[in-house]
């Protein structure tokens, strides 16, 4: 069976504190929650600030987008905010960042529909963008055949042309063509009086596949209205119609696409928010980016100082960093500030939260990024002119901050537990082990003050300690002294009973001697030999008690002499064999020397009581079996008999004062069950000790002492 120990209980119980670490990650999660549900009611006031900006301020959206019902990828245009001006050679690789956002035309956008067509014979890649004052535009054509404008010809449209058909800000309908007769720079020419538009430049670049052009012109010329075909001519001499494939359908002003350039006004609005920290968008109510402000890896949504990581500087700083650190990030995770954007340089916005703003109420959302490295928290607010929902401003922000500051916080809460669990588990060791030293320390005590025979051998050294274990020691030092008063007691009962008793019987005995002297009738002698046989028998025990007595009155005064036990035993054995003939001795006695410092005569005695013992109690025709061995530094006395095995339980208590186990008809001489006793008095006077149990056979005893041997 486990036994667990007071220092075992102290540690399993410190185990507790292992809670800690889980209780202080609890509580920073639900700060964490808190911290997450601030975060989002302030981007909601963020966007309802700015939206509160852009209240009534009709000029900022008309020319933009309230003329719309609906708004078509391909024919309604957005003009994309470039980072660096376009260097018009035809070579496309300045449009190579913003390739996702090339729109492609194909057979769908003919002006004529033709299920024959191929898309190596016309099709065309496009978009258009703004930097400063330019709105750029790039066709990147696939075209079987290239024509160019002849070099005599005054005409602009016997060959491949790009038309450009646009609105200008007083809503002037005009359109321009682009005839190139070679590769190299480029102007329009205005489709109505066949004069060259230098305001319209370009260039133009044939390929393996068909050809580039390259085009700017000034913003200001442009309303909300523009639109581009492509016309092929593949045969101008075969008369051939041309195949004209366009961004909407230039023949009708009405029928013209939209273009969406991001609006300055607003964006000069945003530039004022932008040190709040979050990525701004403002969009119209067809989720189009009508301006942008702020990146979203610079948004982590909090404006504190001190979140990235510093060098350390101390050597717990240092120690923290290289050897805690990576045991906390085992299970914390680290936000990252490298992330996949989606939402980079889109022309349109799209989300739950946009169309509930769309619809007047204000929302909220959070999305995880596609490689899962940050959550983002979007929150939308409407704009509202004349009661109807305009727009909305969007603004974004990542969870990366508060993670940092849940990080930092879990962080120092875990250097204050571990701490704290240390010191305790420490302290708890400690305080265990000093009350189970103590405890030790008292039950020792205990057991030295007792001995095996229940006899009180010293004193309990009590602590002065004002705690429960002091008031224990004090308790258990009061009861072994009364325990030493009683026992004291008990064992000089018999020698004072035997001296008290020895007068009234010597007066009994001499008076019957006296009566006997007297005449007396045959019922008075009987009363008289029944009365001398009965102070006989009590002057008996009076001696055996008084033997006692004087036996422990000699060994507290005796001085040990050196003699050879084997000598002693000898000669004893010798006595008895000539003192008891009817009884059989068998013997088995070394011949060497067996020294020893002690009493013989107290050896004789010992040995005289276990014969008797073994006479008294061995069957008839039986021998007693005496042996007498060395064994290292002991002498090993053994005296066995066949009779009456031992009862149960009696084997450590019978050599104690005043027990017997001698049956009714073995009680017809008095017995005070002191032999016994008087054995292990002369034991305990040379350091040994006797035992006593039952043979193998379980059909006698054996007594066995054991002597030190004096060398």
């Amino acid at each position: 069976m486990l036994r667990f120990g007071l220092r075992s209980k102290f540690i399993l119980l410190s185990c507790f504190l292992f809670l800690l670490p889980w209780l202080g990650y609890e509580y920073v999660w639900e700060m964490e929650k808190f911290l997450r549900q601030g975060q989002e009611k302030t981007l909601v006031g963020t966007t309802r600030a700015l939206a509160t900006a852009l209240h009534e301020r009709p000029a900022l959206f008309d020319e933009q987008t309230n003329f719309l019902d609906q708004v078509v990828k391909g024919r309604d245009l957005y003009a994309y905010n470039l980072k660096n001006p376009i260097q018009l050679d035809g070579k496309l690789n300045d449009w190579d960042s913003y390739q996702p956002l090339f729109w492609h035309y194909d057979k769908r956008y003919l002006q004529k529909t033709d299920n024959k067509h191929q898309a190596s014979d016309l099709s065309f890649d496009h978009m258009v963008g703004k930097f400063d004052n330019y709105l750029y535009a790039v066709f990147k054509v696939t075209d079987n055949t290239l024509i160019y404008r002849a070099k005599n010809s005054l005409s602009i449209t016997n060959n491949d042309y790009l038309q450009i058909g646009l609105k200008t800000p007083d809503g002037q309908f005009n359109t321009y063509i682009i005839a190139p007769r070679q590769d190299g720079w480029i102007n329009a020419f205005d489709a109505n009086t066949k004069t060259p538009f230098t305001k319209i430049q370009g260039y133009f670049e044939s390929t393996e596949s068909g050809y580039n052009v390259e085009l700017r012109f000034p913003i200001n010329m442009l309303g909300n209205k523009l639109g581009f075909a492509i016309v092929d001519v593949d045969n101008k001499e075969a008369l051939l119609e041309p195949k004209i494939m366009s961004t909407s359908n230039l023949n009708n002003p009405n029928d013209l696409g939209s273009v969406l350039v991001p609006s300055p006004e607003i964006s000069r609005i945003l530039k004022g928010m932008g040190h709040s920290g979050s990525r701004i968008w403002v969009v119209d109510n067809h989720h189009r980016v009508l301006a942008q402000s702020g990146t979203i890896q610079n948004a982590d949504g909090v404006w504190a100082d001190g979140l990235a990581n510093q060098a350390p500087e101390t050597w717990w700083q240092r120690f923290e960093q290289n050897y805690l650190h990576p045991i906390y990030y085992k299970i914390l995770t680290r936000p990252e500030n490298e992330f996949l954007d989606t939402l980079h340089d889109v022309a349109s916005m799209q989300g739950t939260h946009l169309a509930k703003a769309l619809k007047g109420q204000p929302a909220s959302s959070w999305r995880l990024t596609p490689d899962s490295k940050a959550v983002i928290l979007s929150a939308a607010y409407p704009i509202w002119i004349q009661d109807q929902v305009i727009g909305a401003v969007i603004a974004e922000e990542t969870t990366n901050g508060v993670r940092t500051l849940r990080n930092k916080s879990l962080e120092k809460l875990f250097n204050v537990i571990l701490a704290v669990m240390l010191i305790g588990t420490v302290t708890l060791f400690f305080f265990a082990s000093r009350i189970s030293s103590r405890i030790r320390r008292l039950r020792d005590t205990a057991e030295q003050a007792i001995d095996a025979q229940g006899r009180v051998t010293g004193s309990i050294n009590y602590s002065d300690a004002n705690d429960e274990i002091g008031d224990l020691s004090r308790s258990f030092s009061n009861i072994v002294s009364r325990l030493g008063g009683y026992t004291d007691y008990l064992e000089n009962m018999s020698s004072r009973l035997s001296h008290e008793l020895r007068t009234p019987v010597a007066v009994v005995r001499s008076s019957l001697e006296n009566l006997q002297s007297l005449p007396q009738n045959e019922l008075s002698q009987k009363y008289l030999d029944r009365a001398s046989e009965g102070v006989k028998r009590l002057g008996k025990i009076i001696t055996t008690m008084s033997e006692a007595t004087r036996l422990e009155q000699s060994i507290q005064s005796n001085e040990p002499e050196p003699f050879d036990l084997q000598k002693v035993i000898n000669g004893c054995m010798q006595g008895y064999q000539l003192t008891y003939p009817n009884h059989l001795f068998a013997l088995d006695v070394c011949q060497s020397k067996l020294p020893m410092q002690g009493a013989p005569e107290f050896i004789a005695q010992l040995l005289d009581k276990l014969i008797n013992n073994a006479m008294e109690f061995s069957e008839a025709n039986t021998a007693i079996n005496v042996s007498l061995m060395q064994t290292e530094n002991k002498a090993t006395l053994t005296v066995s008999n066949t009779g009456p095995a031992l009862p149960d339980g009696l084997t450590e208590h019978i050599f104690d004062s005043m027990v017997s186990v001698r049956s009714q008809q073995m009680q017809q001489q008095p017995h005070l069950g002191l032999g016994l006793y008087i054995v292990r008095l002369v034991c305990d006077y040379h350091k040994g000790s006797v035992t006593a149990k039952n043979n193998e056979q379980g059909d006698g005893v054996v007594f066995a002492v054991s002597l030190p041997l004096h060398n």
